[in-house]
Parts: structure tokens; sequence; C-alpha cells
């Protein structure tokens, strides 16, 4: 009796502390998943240390904590997306719209090169001799799409 009460007491310890690697873990690296299995281990252990159960019944415990705390997360977090403070970060096409450009290698047949900064990229537009400033109505992938300036 008294060794199951050791075991027990040694595995809330054991779950205290796999959640607060599992914390630190998704703190270092960041991805919104490891923070709710950290808070299921957390759980399971504050109940092992209230209820003594059974290792094999703190492992059912345990998963079932962690998807019900997942689901709940998942859940949340659809009602309450993550908004990006830059959403075209990535997308350095969307950016330059609206920005001037220079022609750099005329834009003939609909097809050319321009400059912006010190980037260099493949233009669609109307024909435009070198040196013509131009703006960036759009983008499709990596291909600017620009008009002459009004």
């Amino acid at each position: 009796m008294l060794d199951d009460f050791l075991a027990a007491a040694a595995s809330q310890w054991g779950w205290l502390a796999l959640g607060m690697v599992l914390a630190i873990t998704e703190m270092v690296a960041p991805g919104y998943f490891l923070i709710w299995v950290a808070a299921a281990a957390l759980l399971t252990g504050v109940i092992a240390a209230a209820v003594p159960l059974a290792l094999s019944l703190q492992v059912v415990l345990f998963v079932i904590l962690a998807g019900l705390v997942l689901a709940g997360a998942r859940a949340w977090l659809a009602d309450n997306p993550v908004e990006s403070a830059d959403p075209m970060l990535n997308d350095r096409g969307a950016r330059l719209i609206g920005e001037t450009v220079t022609v750099t290698h005329a834009i003939d047949g609909g097809s050319g090169r321009v400059k912006q900064g010190d980037s260099e990229w493949i233009a669609h537009g109307p024909d435009a001799e070198p040196g013509t400033r131009m703006r960036v109505s759009g983008h499709d992938g990596a291909v600017l799409i620009v008009e002459h300036l009004h």
C-alpha cells in the first residue's frame, strides 16, 4: 500500500514536470499546440495529487484531458483567430501595389522588366521604353502587373 502511495506521488511530479517541459518547449518553439498538451499534463498532475490513481488510469486521464483541452482550444481559436499585424508580410508582390517602378528592359508585346528599389522584376503591361516610370497595379505570383502613370 505504501508502495502504491509512493508510486502515485512520484507520478504526480512526473506529470507536473512533463507539463512544465511542454510549456517551456512551446515558449521556445511556439506553435499553439504543445501548450494545450502541457495544460493536460499539469491537470493530470494536479488530479493525481488530489486523488491517488494507478499510473494506467493517470495515462487514460491524460489522454482524455488532452483530447478535451485540444478540442476546446481549437474551438476557441476558431472563434478568436490570431490577426496578423502585417498580413502582406510574405507577399512582396502585393506590398508593391501602388508603388512606382522604372522600366529596365523594354516592355514589348506585354512583357519586360522593371526595377523597384534594389530589385528587378518581370513585368506585364502596356509597351514602354527603358527609363519609363510606371505604377504597379497588381501581381501574378512573382510577375508585376504595371500601368502607365496617369
